[in-house]
């Protein structure tokens, strides 16, 4: 699975279409997008890329992924977010393999 930084788990969005955050609001809340520059670390094996946020924000993509994390994360390796149906759809973590 993909990880920001700090070792938590990343996550991507189900009803998100290619290059496109549909997760605003208390969606966001919950799911907080990664925001920034993307830098790969080794095993990555997709492509990194970036958004505009309707707010102007940039927000992480992988393989035209938009990326979050998830507030029921409380520590690096958690995956508390994966295959769950919140927020208006299914939210699976990300792999190297996208």
């Amino acid at each position: 699975m993909l990880t920001n930084a700090r070792g938590y788990t990343l996550y991507w969005f189900v009803p998100d279409p290619p290059a496109k955050s549909t997760c605003y609001g208390t969606c966001a809340v919950y799911w907080p997008p990664v925001l920034g520059t993307p830098a790969a670390g080794s095993g990555v094996t997709g492509k990194l890329g970036t958004i505009k946020r309707s707010d102007g924000a940039v927000q992480v993509t992988y393989d035209h992924h938009p990326l979050y994390t998830y507030v029921g994360d409380s520590a690096p390796g958690q995956a508390n977010g994966n295959n769950i149906n919140l927020n208006g759809g299914l939210w699976h973590e990300m792999t190297a393999s996208g």
